[in-house]
C-alpha cells in the first residue's frame, strides 16, 4: 500500500452560514477595485525572519503558560518542555537558483498532438499516456515505454527505468509525465527525499528513450485523487506545490528550492527559487496557536533549454491546496483559518506578476469548480460544508451550493471582497461524492451518494444545469435515475455516468441556447466505471452531435484475473459508444487479454493511483490502453473490431 501520507485523510473543514439570508436570485456584480491593487511582498529577508520569530516565540509561550498551569495545578506529569527556540537572528539567506529565470511563456505545443481531457483548453495535464508525433509515451509502474504508431504502425520501440540509472526508486511514486517536443518529463514524489521528482528524458527521432538528468523540487506532497501535480503550456513546466509550516518546531521556513540528483551517495544541495521579495504575504490576522500556515509556491521552468529554468512565485498565508490552472493564471482557494469569517481566493499570474486576492465564503467541490472565462469573469462553485482538498477528502462535500461570479477587476489586496450578491444559491444534491463541470456556457452538477451503496430508482438524485453567466436564467433540472460518478463534454452538450444497482448508465443533455434537457440514455448491464479520473473518458466529435465516447469499464467475471490494481475478479474494457444526435449506441468493447498476465518484477509505484486504461482517438484511429497492451481497434459501419494489438510488458 502507499505509504501513510498518502493514505492519512486530514481533519474536515466544516463552514457553517455560506451566505446566510441571502437571495437565492440576486445579482451578481461585484465593484471593481484599483486595477494595480495587489498583495504586498515581504520588503526583506530580515522582515520575514522578523515574523517567524515572533509566531514561534507566541507558540513557545503558551505552551511553556499550559505546561506551568498544568504543574501548578498537580495534574500529574507535565507535558515535555517545548523545543529551543531558534536564534531570533536572521537566517543566512540561501544562494538564489541559478537556474535563470523565465519571463515569456513558452510558444503554444501543436493541439493536434494532444491526447489528453484537458480541463482548459491550451493547458496540457500530466497523465500516464502523452502523444509526441508519430509515438505514444506511456508512463507504467516505474517505467516509461514508447510505441510506434506513425503511418500504419503499431509496435513497441523502447523503455527505460522512469528513475535515474543505479538510482533506489523505494519510497518515490511516478504518477504522470507531460510532453515537450522531445523532452519527456516524469512527475513523481519521493517520501525519502521530501520533494517532488522531476526525471528528464530525450525521445530520439527513432523513438528510443534515453534518461537525461533527475531534478528534486522541495516541496510537500501534492497527491490528490481528482488533480493533477503540473501542467505545461508551450514549453513552461507548471507546479502549484504548498510548504506547510509549523511555528512550534522553530523558525525555518522550509523554501522552495530545486537540487540536481547527486552523483552516488553525495548530499542534495537545493538552490532556493524564492527570494523574500518574491514571497506575497497573506498571513494578517493569522494565529500560530490555531492557524495552519503554509507558504503556496507557483514553480515555474522552462524545457527548451537542456537545463531548465526555474523561477517561482510564493504567499505566506493559510492553508488550503485546491488549485486551478487556467490560460493566465494559477487560482489558489485557502482555509478560513480560526475565525467564521471568509476565506481567499489567489490568483499568483502565470508571468510571475504580483499577486492579487479575494475575500470569498464556501469550499470548492474539486478544481472542476473553477471556470476563467473569456469574458473576464472567475466563475466557483462552492458548497458551505466539505473536507476540503487533497487525498480523497473531495470525495465528501455536504452543505448548500451556490455559484459564485465575480469580475477579475474585483481582485485586489487581502480587503478586496465579494458581495452576497456575488454568490448565486442552486438546488441541492445528494451528501457525498459530488461532480460538476463548466460545458460551453452552462455549469452541470450532481452526485452520487457514496461508493458503497447502489443505486435505485426509489431514491432518485436529479442533477441540474445552469447557464452560468446569466443570474436571471432559469436553473434546470435534470431527473436522472441514476447517480452521477462523471459529468463531462461531448462536443458542446454534455453526458452524466453513473450506477443504479449493478448495471451502468449513460445519460445525454442537450446543453441549448435557452434550455437544458435530457435525451436518452443507454444501460451497459452488470459493469461500472473503470477509472474515476477525468482522464479516463475520451470523446472524438465528428460532426454536430456526432461522434464517439470512449471509457474504461469493468465487468464480474469469476474465471478471469485483472491484469493490473483491482479486485481479481474483474477483468477490465474499454467501451466504444456512438453518439448520433444524442442517442447512444453500443460500439463494441476492446478488451485485454487477462491471462496473459505475468511478473513484470516492478521495483516502483506498483499500485496505479492514476489508473491505467485510456481510450485514445488519434484521427480516424481508434486505441485502448489497458494496462501492457495497447489494442487498435477498427470502427466498421455500427461495430468496433479489434484489428490487432501490441504486449509491450518488459521481459
Amino acid at each position: 500500500m502507499r505509504p501513510d501520507a498518502r493514505m492519512l485523510l486530514k481533519s474536515a473543514l466544516v463552514l457553517s452560514g455560506l451566505l446566510p439570508g441571502m437571495d437565492a436570485r440576486a445579482q451578481t456584480a461585484a465593484p471593481p477595485v484599483q486595477a494595480n491593487a495587489h498583495l504586498q511582498a515581504f520588503g526583506s529577508q530580515q522582515e520575514l525572519d522578523g515574523l517567524l520569530v515572533g509566531w514561534h516565540r507566541k507558540v513557545v509561550e503558551a505552551r511553556r503558560g499550559r505546561q506551568d498551569r498544568a504543574s501548578a495545578a498537580g495534574s500529574g506529569v507535565p507535558s515535555p518542555a517545548p523545543a529551543s527556540p531558534s536564534s531570533a537572528a536572521p537566517a543566512a539567506l540561501e544562494s538564489p537558483g541559478t537556474l535563470g529565470s523565465v519571463t515569456v511563456m513558452g510558444t503554444a505545443a501543436s493541439a493536434n498532438d494532444s491526447i489528453t481531457n484537458n480541463q482548459t483548453q491550451g493547458v496540457d495535464e500530466g497523465d500516464i499516456v502523452k502523444r509526441s508525433g508519430e509515438f505514444l509515451i506511456i508512463l507504467r509502474r516505474g517505467r516509461l515505454f514508447s510505441l510506434r504508431i506513425g503511418g500504419d504502425a503499431l509496435q513497441s520501440v523502447s523503455h527505460v527505468d522512469a528513475y535515474a540509472p543505479g538510482a533506489d526508486p523505494r519510497g518515490t511514486w511516478y504518477d504522470e509525465m507531460l510532453v515537450s517536443g522531445s523532452n519527456v518529463v516524469v512527475i513523481g514524489y519521493s517520501y525519502r527525499r521530501s520533494a517532488t521528482e522531476l526525471g528528464l528524458f530525450t525521445l530520439a527521432a527513432d523513438g528510443t528513450l534515453r534518461y537525461r538528468d533527475t531534478y528534486y523540487l522541495r516541496s510537500n506532497d501534492y497527491y490528490d485523487s481528482r488533480n493533477y501535480a503540473s501542467r505545461l503550456i508551450g514549453t513552461t513546466l507548471l507546479f502549484y506545490t504548498p510548504l506547510h509550516y509549523d511555528p512550534g518546531f522553530g523558525t525555518d521556513l522550509v523554501y522552495p528550492g530545486l537540487a540536481r540528483r547527486p552523483k552516488g551517495d553525495g548530499s542534495m544541495e537545493f538552490k532556493r527559487l524564492l527570494p523574500a521579495d518574491a514571497i506575497f504575504r497573506a498571513d494578517a490576522g493569522l494565529d500560530p496557536l490555531s492557524d495552519a500556515i503554509t507558504l503556496h509556491t507557483v514553480t515555474r521552468c522552462e524545457l527548451a533549454e537542456a537545463t531548465p529554468r526555474c523561477t517561482a512565485t510564493g504567499v505566506l498565508g493559510p492553508s488550503g491546496d485546491e488549485f486551478y490552472v487556467s490560460r493566465n493564471a494559477v487560482y489558489v482557494w485557502t482555509d478560513t483559518g480560526s475565525t467564521e469569517g471568509p476565506g481567499h481566493v489567489l490568483r499568483m499570474p502565470l508571468d510571475g506578476g504580483p499577486v492579487s486576492a479575494l475575500q470569498v465564503r464556501g469550499i470548492p467541490i474539486d478544481q472542476m469548480s473553477f471556470l476563467e472565462d473569456d469574458g473576464g469573469s472567475l466563475n466557483v462553485v462552492v458548497q458551505s460544508q466539505g473536507n476540503g482538498v487533497g487525498m480523497w477528502r473531495s470525495q465528501w462535500g455536504s452543505g448548500r451550493l451556490a455559484l459564485l461570479r465575480t469580475p477579475l477587476t474585483a481582485f485586489g489586496s487581502l480587503q478586496a471582497s465579494t458581495p452576497d450578491a456575488a454568490y448565486r444559491f442552486l438546488p441541492p444534491v445528494s451528501e457525498g461524492d459530488r461532480q460538476n463541470r463548466f460545458i460551453g456556457d452552462w455549469l452541470v452538477y450532481g452526485a452520487s451518494s457514496y461508493r458503497w451503496r447502489r443505486h435505485d430508482d426509489t431514491n432518485a438524485n436529479p442533477a441540474y444545469a445552469v447557464r452560468y453567466a446569466q443570474p436571471d436564467a432559469p436553473i434546470r433540472m435534470l431527473p436522472l435515475a441514476h447517480d452521477v460518478q462523471r459529468i463531462d463534454a461531448m462536443g458542446a452538450d454534455a453526458v452524466l455516468v453513473g450506477p443504479q444497482a449493478d448495471d451502468l448508465v449513460f445519460s445525454t443533455a442537450a446543453l441549448e441556447s435557452s434550455r437544458a434537457s435530457l435525451r436518452s440514455r443507454f444501460v451497459l448491464a452488470g459493469a461500472s466505471q473503470g477509472e474515476s479520473r477525468t482522464h479516463g473518458y475520451s470523446y472524438r466529435r465528428d460532426g454536430d452531435r456526432l461522434g464517439v465516447i470512449g471509457l474504461p469499464v469493468l465487468r464480474t467475471a469469476a474465471d478471469t484475473q485483472r491484469p493490473f490494481a483491482g479486485a481479481p475478479s474483474e477483468t477490465a474494457s474499454v467501451l466504444y459508444l456512438r453518439n448520433d444526435a444524442l442517442r447512444l449506441s453500443r460500439l463494441g468493447e476492446l478488451d485485454a487479454q487477462a491471462k496473459r498476465l505475468r511478473d513484470d518484477h516492478c521495483k516502483a509505484s506498483c499500485v496505479d493511483w492514476y489508473g491505467n486504461a485510456r481510450p485514445i482517438f488519434i484521427g480516424p484511429r481508434v486505441f485502448a490502453l489497458m494496462g501492457y497492451e495497447l489494442v487498435e481497434g477498427t470502427l466498421l459501419g455500427d461495430r468496433i473490431r479489434e484489428r490487432r494489438r501490441v504486449d509491450f510488458a518488459p521481459e
